[in-house]
């Protein structure tokens, strides 16, 4: 399994040792981003009511920066993440029902 930022979707490479730790500081090495954050948490999910999988999660109001989410598990890919484009989909579906 591979690591990638949430921002940039670039590889991050991790040095091994006990497992993956990512501290509350660290940033991504391509784009600066913070790694310790939501979008980068295999808990995280922006389809439920409080964005996460855990419903004992604190509430985060800003899921691209840093926090002290005792949760917090970097998400584990098989491959790089595509961009989302199910705004694109849902746009594109709407188009097609409401033409003539």
């Amino acid at each position: 399994m591979a690591h990638y930022c949430w921002k940039c979707r670039n590889e991050l490479v991790f040095e091994v040792q006990y497992g993956v730790k990512v501290g509350r500081q660290e940033t991504c090495p391509h784009c600066h981003s913070d790694m310790h954050c939501c979008k980068n948490c295999e808990l995280y999910d922006p389809a439920l009511h409080n964005q996460c999988k855990d419903s004992q999660a604190p509430f985060i109001r800003d899921r691209e920066a840093g926090n002290f989410c005792s949760l917090f598990s970097i998400k584990n890919l098989a491959g790089p993440p595509t961009a989302d484009d199910s705004a694109a989909k849902a746009k594109s579906k709407l188009e097609a029902l409401f033409r003539r």
